[in-house]
């Protein structure tokens, strides 16, 4: 469940370019970790953050974790359906549960992030 063409944080999070913008998300492993989601609290549209800055926080009747941005950014758009259908994430991680979108980022903020096998081999050691 780590699919190609994305980039991963040690944090669990998963990044997506797509054209001028990022889209950040939980990966499954986090989702499966905290269990069926209750609540997710979006980030504001137009909050600039930096890496590791707290984007959002999601939360289960296990626990509450943040979602950290992965590099800094502007947030550009929310994934709004969250609100009222927090399950998505769990459904589908890696599409309609994605949380948010980021413009004006830092490409160079990529470099840092694991590939698919990195982030495999992570999650193997951990």
């Amino acid at each position: 469940m780590i699919p190609e063409g994305l980039q991963y944080t040690k944090d669990h999070e998963w990044v997506r370019v797509d054209g001028a913008e990022l889209v950040v998300g939980i990966t499954h492993h986090a989702q499966e970790a905290l269990g069926d989601l209750t609540f997710v609290d979006l980030p504001k549209v137009g909050k600039t953050v930096k890496a590791h800055d707290s984007l959002s926080v999601v939360e289960s009747h296990k626990a509450a974790s943040d979602v950290y941005a992965p590099v800094a950014g502007t947030v550009a758009a929310a994934n709004s359906a969250l609100a009222t259908e927090p399950e998505r994430i769990n459904r589908d991680p890696y599409g309609e549960g994605w949380i948010c979108r980021l413009k004006d980022w830092d490409r160079n903020g990529l470099k840092t992030l694991l590939t698919p096998a990195q982030y495999t081999q992570f999650l193997a050691s951990t």
